[in-house]
């Protein structure tokens, strides 16, 4: 029997074939050692299940439901950990066990996720440190639904001065302006500029627009002194970089 299920077996009455269904025992009645947050101080985070960690945020279970069983209802809606993460408040308040005050609080933790990851890129040199920036880039743009243009400028020591939607479009397309990429350039004094979009549809083989686009803001921004380090295209679980691919 799972670790995170309990049902408490009754004694059966004299005369009864079975014992009786029993109700589902709640966390805090479980052994100690199958108890998520105990577990958590006992043993260590990676001691937990993707959807015993979860649980920790939602505390508590609705009617004859664990969190534990909340979150995994979450975890099989979303597919993944990232795209419990990038769900909106409405789609998650469409599953039963998610308020406001829940969805409130899982939204916060996705935040504090790209926040912290935010911080790590900003630390370091980004061209000595390409899995921070693919890490960041998935977790905040791999699994929109729609394609968004994000640039990442850096300044002379290629750290990261700032970070921006530049675009947002379709299921499919979305409109790029070079022009105002380059003006936003100049505004924040960057020396260098690292640009991404993502691929609803899963795939991050380039486009022949999308190779377009790369060449047409890499002259644009050469005007102006800026290099374009890369272009990454980002899916929920994969990455296509220009720049390892020797494009740039």
């Amino acid at each position: 029997m799972s670790a995170d299920l309990r049902l408490v077996q009754p004694a059966a009455a004299p005369g009864d074939g079975a014992p009786a269904i029993a109700p589902l025992m709640p966390i805090r009645k479980w052994a100690r050692a199958d108890r998520p947050r105990e577990r958590l101080l006992d043993t260590g985070p990676a001691s937990l299940s993707d959807a015993e960690l979860f649980a920790l945020f939602l505390r508590t279970g609705v009617m004859g439901v664990t969190a534990v069983d909340v979150a995994r209802q979450l975890l099989l809606r979303f597919g993944s950990l990232r795209g419990v993460l990038d769900a909106s408040e409405a789609e998650l308040r469409e599953l039963r066990g998610i308020g406001p005050a829940r969805a409130a609080t899982l939204i916060a933790v996705s935040e504090l996720c790209r926040r912290a990851l935010a911080e790590k890129a900003r630390d370091r040199e980004l061209l000595n440190a390409p899995g921070a920036v693919e890490d960041y880039l998935r977790l905040l743009i791999g699994t929109r639904p729609y394609e968004v243009f994000i640039c990442l400028y850096l300044d002379a020591r290629h750290q990261l001065l700032h970070v921006e939607e530049s675009a947002r479009g379709s299921l499919t397309r979305v409109a790029v302006y070079p022009r105002e990429i380059v003006r936003r350039a100049l505004a924040l004094n960057a020396a260098g500029l690292i640009v991404a979009h993502n691929h609803p549809s899963g795939g991050v083989e380039p486009s022949a627009n999308d190779r377009r686009l790369t060449k047409t803001l890499q002259d644009a921004l050469t005007l102006i002194d800026v290099r374009l380090l890369d272009h990454i295209v980002v899916a929920a679980n994969d990455v296509f970089s220009f720049a390892r691919h020797g494009w740039l």
